[in-house]
């Protein structure tokens, strides 16, 4: 046993580009496990800024100076994030209240309709069964309102720190645009010059997260947009929640378009009730779902779609259990740099039957 070990552990990393980056990703791993809060602003401008490079890359290859490019492309971002924060946040915010306290009414109209089964359908449905969903489902909304009461409180306490993020990302982001390349030859003193392994997985992994991440995220505005232009010609109430909803649910494969489905359906129900509006809307929603996911989605990001289904809920499931909301919608690209580097690493060629190792 212990010489089947040693032999596999000298297959497999006696090379030294092996054990450089099987050695880089365990301090990756472990410094993101171990000191991701206090790196989150570092870790969020390192992603934004690779996303900002790839408008900047087109911008120099039209001979544009990198400096202006930068200053463009970082005005814009800037522009963006102010309309967000002072434009779209607080129409959110205001419907989100604006749901949450009709929740109430909407448990009382589905009381209301529950009690009316048992009469409607006796063999099926009891009175009893009635009162037991409905205190379950009072259950549940007592401990969701105490979470999102919680996550309030959380959220007052921890304003400083939104307030200093808000300072430090735009901040590291600009410098990581501007000193790129000053950045990138500081960390290359760190490494060996025989990197030609760890080059061939970044390659791989820039090929597929770069077209990704920018696939996802015209995935994301044009899912957002359509679905907002189709809920506010029905005139449906808290049309831009549910929109960026909808349109945030595509970052979550397979399960985000099944649980996204819940509120849009129950919001038409009890605005339109059982009629006609409510059968059409259902309907336009779910022509959307099918385009994106059978054709926009495979289009905008065709470089990933070698992935297997199980890999990417597995994937999800994990990440997501790891790092909770974030994990989720980050569980793609990690699950690419996962394939990349499996794809990369080198394998034992031509062994020699006769010793018995396995592979």
């Amino acid at each position: 046993m212990k010489l089947l070990i040693t032999n596999w552990i000298k297959r497999h990393f006696s090379d030294p580009q092996v054990v450089f980056l099987g050695g880089f990703l365990v301090v990756l791993l472990a410094v993101l496990l171990l000191a991701g809060r206090m790196m989150a602003p570092v870790v969020a401008a390192v992603i934004i800024a690779y996303l900002l490079e790839g408008l900047i890359g087109p911008l120099q290859r039209r001979s544009v100076p990198r400096l202006f490019a930068v200053l463009v492309i970082y005005l814009g971002f800037l522009l963006v994030v102010i309309l967000i924060l002072f434009g779209l946040l607080p129409l959110i915010s205001k419907q989100s209240t604006q749901l949450i306290q009709q929740i109430p009414v909407m448990l009382a109209e589905g009381q209301a309709v529950l009690q009316r089964l048992p009469e409607l359908y006796p063999e099926v449905i009891s009175a009893a069964q009635v009162s037991e969903i409905m205190a379950a489902i009072r259950t549940e909304l007592m401990a969701w309102g105490q979470r999102v009461l919680s996550v309030t409180v959380a959220s007052v306490l921890g304003l400083i720190t939104v307030l200093i993020y808000l300072v430090l990302l735009p901040v590291l982001v600009f410098f990581m645009l501007k000193d790129k390349s000053l950045i990138v030859g500081w960390l290359q003193h760190f490494v060996p010059r025989n990197r030609q392994l760890a080059g061939k997985v970044w390659s791989e992994v820039d090929r597929q997260i770069g077209n990704y991440i920018r696939g996802k995220f015209l995935e994301v505005i044009i899912v957002w947009v359509v679905s907002y232009m189709v809920f506010l010609g029905f005139d449906l109430q808290y049309a831009m929640l549910l929109s960026m909803v909808v349109g945030l649910s595509v970052l979550v494969p397979f399960i985000g378009a099944a649980v996204v489905t819940v509120p849009v359906v129950v919001v038409a129900l009890f605005q339109f009730g059982w009629s006609s509006d409510l059968a059409w809307l259902v309907a336009a929603y779910l022509v959307i779902q099918i385009l994106d996911g059978n054709l926009l989605a495979p289009v905008l990001v065709s470089e990933v779609t070698d992935l297997h289904p199980v890999a990417i809920i597995t994937a999800v499931l994990f990440f997501g259990g790891l790092w909770g909301l974030v994990g989720i919608f980050f569980a793609i690209p990690l699950a690419t740099v996962v394939q990349a580097v499996v794809n990369a690493w080198p394998r034992p060629r031509d062994l020699d039957p006769s010793s018995g190792d396995l592979i």
